[in-house]
């Protein structure tokens, strides 16, 4: 008997002997009480074997028969079907062996065999790390590592500034965290790089600067050097003394033409 079944049955034999009554026993038991007299009549007439479920040790009648179970798992060892899955096994074994059986029940019987569902192998993705630049200037890479970099101390994040090319360290700043003000720091360390022939570096602003310097260096910035036309350039000519050129001529005359009418400016 089940610890339940045995719960049942203390309960029961103690209606039996007017210990409990029926309605304090449905309580108990969280039965109706017709359940309840049910179970006391079996008990008197049957005995504590009336308290056991009839269905125990029994078979189902939808149950697979060993049969079939030795069937299914001799087909999916034999040569035929070894390399199919489970789910590829039971679609070839109702099509050709008319074994018709769902796939968890499959998967239940051939499990409980030791035997596993071949997986697809796919093809793993290579990821091809990227170049560093050719040349040292042309980036900087900035980041922050957190880790325990004093010995007992505690956990602090390194922030720096690294050149991609050669691997130079161009600024530190230790800070409890990663954040936004580690960053600034190396900022106003300053990071100095060259690229080109020549030499680019961080400075730190000792003041805001003013909204009318910002608007004159923005203009002096736009401000390009103007380009003069010659007086013969082509354009500068009235309508009727610039060079006509018809559609209908050959690609011959009309590059003469274009070479003729750009000497004098090119």
């Amino acid at each position: 008997m089940t610890e339940g079944e045995n719960t049942s049955l203390r309960v029961i034999n103690q209606t039996i002997y007017g210990i409990l009554t029926i309605g304090e026993a449905a309580d108990l038991l969280n039965l109706s009480e017709r359940q309840v007299i049910r179970l006391k009549g079996g008990v008197i007439k049957e005995g504590p074997a009336f308290i056991i479920h009839k269905n125990r040790g029994g078979k189902p009648s939808h149950a697979i028969p060993d049969e079939m179970k030795r069937t299914i798992i001799k087909l999916k060892q034999s040569g035929v079907y070894r390399e199919a899955n489970f789910n590829h096994f039971r679609e070839l074994s109702e099509e050709h062996e008319g074994i018709v059986v769902s796939y968890p029940t499959v998967h239940r019987i051939l499990s409980q065999a030791g035997i596993v569902s071949p997986k697809k192998h796919h093809k793993r993705k290579v990821h091809h790390r990227r170049k560093r630049k050719p040349q040292e200037g042309m980036l900087v890479q900035i980041n922050a590592s957190p880790h325990t970099w004093f010995i007992g101390g505690g956990r602090y994040s390194l922030h720096g500034a690294i050149d991609d090319a050669t691997g130079k360290i161009l600024s530190l700043f230790f800070s409890k965290n990663e954040c936004l003000e580690g960053y600034f720091q190396l900022m106003r360390r300053g990071i100095k790089v060259l690229y080109d022939e020549r030499i680019y570096e961080t400075k730190e602003l000792r003041e805001k600067p003013k909204v009318k310097d910002v608007q004159k260096e923005s203009k002096q910035m736009k401000k390009r050097r103007r380009v003069v036309l010659a007086e013969d350039y082509p354009w500068r000519l009235s309508a009727k003394e610039r060079p006509r050129v018809s559609y209908e001529e050959s690609d011959r005359e009309l590059l003469e033409r274009l070479y003729n009418s750009t000497q004098a400016w090119a």
